[in-house]
């Protein structure tokens, strides 16, 4: 990494205005100076953030800004927002398809932005995808529309890695919105190489880990315990851990997924893959639940996001906790900070 700190601000999207996002990044920025936040902006509606913060009482000054440059100046006073002209109203608790195009909107010109080299990451607030689709929104989730963005604009193919983290746990899920059912067909060697060669490269690029440590989860109680319980780990997941050894790479594993995330077993990794949702997310969200960060490896852009969806049960009622917004933004931050100007703003050979 360069030692010249990037100065380019963040891009964060608006997310789904009748939940809980815009709220933590109004809050985020009120708690702007507490932690040493770097500047940011939000891609949206000046508007919609003017009527919430309002609503919910908080005392947040918001300016529109025409290029993302003009935020470093303006964010200690004001809370910047490129405003994407965007008219209709909202309601809390009650996400509608009026809003969805300008949702779908910034998520776009925060890439586009990125890729030209205008900002220097992105950390996008929750949304919600059943609202979405009446606008042409076609993807399965967030993630996988973000790779199809960075596909049109540098014509290369993607295959984005979610993580999540925070300061106790990095964790991996190696297969995600599936039914438990499902999960052991889907473990293929293939997958577990190039998903562990995306992890590795991510953590070295963008966590300063030259070596880093990878623990493997088994699929079954006991990692198999000598194949008496399925013979996926002895027979597809040690293989492809013995293949990536063998390529320099620091990995252990299939271990038993129930001895894995006690405090001394963490201190011996600096991620884990685990072969399915709840067995990585179960962790996390037991040993840090409001503070863990969802990162996409992978892309050519560094994205972050709270690890927390829109939470319509209580959006309006200035409950929603910031601190995993705020974690996001930090993690941007520390993920794009050192990248060298070239990396930020030219495609990927």
């Amino acid at each position: 990494m360069d030692d010249t700190p990037n100065t380019l601000p963040i891009a964060v999207t608006i997310g789904e205005p009748a939940g809980i996002g815009p709220e933590v990044i109004l809050k985020a920025w009120f708690k702007r100076k507490e932690f040493a936040l770097n500047p940011f902006f939000v891609i949206g509606s000046a508007d919609i953030l003017q009527q919430q913060a309002s609503f919910l009482n908080l005392h947040v000054p918001i300016s529109t800004i025409t290029s993302p440059q003009q935020a470093v100046h303006v964010f200690q006073s004001t809370l910047p927002v490129l405003d994407l002209n965007f008219q209709k109203d909202f309601q809390f608790k009650n996400p509608i398809s009026e809003t969805a195009s300008m949702v779908i909107s910034s998520i776009d010109k925060a890439v586009e932005l990125i890729l030209n080299g205008e900002a220097r990451a992105m950390t996008t607030a929750p949304i919600h995808k059943a609202a979405l689709y009446e606008e042409g929104f076609n993807s399965p989730g967030h993630t996988e529309y973000l790779a199809k963005l960075c596909e049109q604009h540098t014509g290369e193919s993607y295959y984005p890695v979610m993580m999540l983290a925070s300061e106790q746990l990095c964790v991996v899920p190696l297969t995600i919105h599936v039914a438990l059912k499902d999960v052991p067909e889907l473990i293929t060697p293939k997958l577990l190489i190039r998903t562990i060669g995306i992890i590795h490269e991510g953590m070295k690029k963008y966590f300063g880990l030259p070596f880093p440590r990878i623990a493997v989860s088994g699929l079954n109680p006991h990692a198999g315990e000598n194949n008496s319980m399925g013979r996926e780990d002895s027979e597809v997941i040690a293989p492809a851990i013995e293949t990536l050894k063998k390529q320099g790479i620091h990995i252990r594993g299939p271990m038993p997924a129930d001895t894995m995330f006690h405090k001394a077993a963490r201190a011996k990794y600096d991620v884990a893959l685990c072969m399915y949702h709840d067995q990585a997310l179960i962790p996390i969200k037991t040993i840090d639940f409001d503070a863990g960060v969802n990162v996409t490896l992978g892309l050519p852009i560094v994205r972050t996001s709270p690890d927390h969806g829109t939470a319509m049960d209580i959006a309006g009622r200035s409950l929603a906790n910031p601190t995993s917004m705020i974690n996001a933004l930090k993690l941007a931050d520390r993920m794009s900070k050192f990248l060298p100007m070239a990396e930020v703003t030219e495609n990927e050979e």
